[in-house]
């Protein structure tokens, strides 16, 4: 959803290679952060998803280290991102994708409903 300032909302996926060490996952992460907010662009929620199993075997592996983050961010500021995971060999798969205004009321709720589940649990 365009605001004014030209920034839309976005959702990062991002799997890593399962061979990461923990200090290496979150520098690999905040790569990524700090690379959103120097071309003016927003965080919103970031989730560590972890090590979780593939759908398939990638470079012969069946398992990645996944991390999901929204954003906001005008939208030159992607091709910025993608030329970094390219380049990044710690990355198995990227992916992103514009959420339109939709997304971002359901993600909110999803979030919401969540936290509220834990609270009772």
């Amino acid at each position: 959803m365009a605001t004014e300032n030209n920034l839309q909302d976005y959702e990062l996926m991002v799997i890593f290679t399962p061979v990461l060490s923990d200090d290496d996952y979150k520098n690999a992460q905040k790569k990524f952060t700090d690379l959103i907010i120097a071309e003016g662009g927003e965080l919103g929620n970031q989730n560590a998803w972890g090590l979780r199993s593939l759908a398939y075997p990638i470079a012969k592996k069946t398992t990645g280290l996944y991390y999901v983050l929204e954003y906001k961010a005008p939208p030159t500021t992607n091709a910025k991102l993608e030329i970094q995971m390219n380049r990044d060999e710690s990355i198995m798969r990227h992916m992103i994708t514009r959420l339109d205004k939709y997304a971002v009321i359901y993600n909110n709720r999803k979030r919401t409903k969540n936290t509220a589940e834990e609270a009772v649990s």
